[in-house]
């Protein structure tokens, strides 16, 4: 199994933490965010990881991982982070791992196990983690369902409701070749200038508009995303979680 970690953003929302080192380089209980992903990544089975890398980058040397480049990191959103490994993606099935966030190796072991184009984790419980993040879960939630059979229907729109939020989506993928073929297509049929601008969700959203399948993997296990330094303090009030994650 091959993972890919997408790492080139600065993270400017964490402030002065991000002055000097890559968002990834942000330390939770004296680790640094890429530590707790390779670690998850490696136990659930990963042979070859990958960090797509921009801002900082040569800092990012020393962690067991091989490099793709993304230099026009502070010009693109996330999707052509992705793009610049596109040589693994057209080769076999790819983790793709945010590089904001940490979870336990069985919520990879459970993507890695679902077939189709395109998979995603997503938490059922988001509504206690959002609002110990933001106090009003609506504030950065995003709208999501799935369907009987775990096919994801709706993502990435602002929610007016919390009846629109049946779970999160937590940075965590599966794209295989085939998948990978869909996202190359979109990408053509936007253009450099929209390519440029397309977020992941817009880009689910997108694939889902266009007829493509999308498999949504429930989660119910510890897990959190860093986007701020208030984040820091909700997971460091919480000791057990180092434990609990198991990496």
């Amino acid at each position: 199994m091959r993972a890919i970690i997408l790492a080139a953003g600065r993270g400017s929302r964490l402030g002065d933490l991000t002055d000097g080192r890559p968002k990834c380089l942000v330390e939770l209980f004296g680790r640094p965010l890429l530590q707790w992903q390779v670690a998850a990544l490696r136990q659930a089975g990963a042979e070859r990881i990958a960090v797509v890398r921009g801002y900082r980058g040569e800092m990012l040397e020393g962690f067991g991982t091989e490099f793709f480049e993304n230099p026009r990191w502070s010009e693109t959103n996330m999707v052509m982070s992705l793009a610049a490994a596109a040589a693994w993606l057209r080769e076999e099935p790819c983790i793709i791992s945010y590089s904001d966030i940490f979870y336990p190796p069985d919520a990879v072991q459970a993507l890695a196990a679902t077939p189709g184009g395109i998979a995603m984790t997503y938490d059922v419980n988001w509504h206690n983690l959002w609002s110990r993040r933001f106090g009003d879960p609506l504030r950065d939630a995003e709208t999501f369902a799935v369907d009987e059979r775990n096919h994801v229907v709706d993502i990435g729109r602002k929610p007016k409701s919390l009846d629109e939020v049946r779970g999160q989506y937590m940075g965590l993928l599966r794209i295989s070749p085939e998948g990978w073929g869909w996202i190359e297509g979109l990408l053509s049929e936007l253009g450099p200038a929209g390519a440029d601008k397309l977020d992941m969700t817009g880009m689910l959203g997108r694939l889902l508009a266009a007829g493509r399948s999308i498999t949504g993997v429930p989660f119910d296990g510890p897990w959190g995303e860093v986007d701020n330094q208030s984040d820091l303090a909700v997971y460091h009030a919480d000791p057990d979680l180092p434990q609990r994650v198991g990496v």
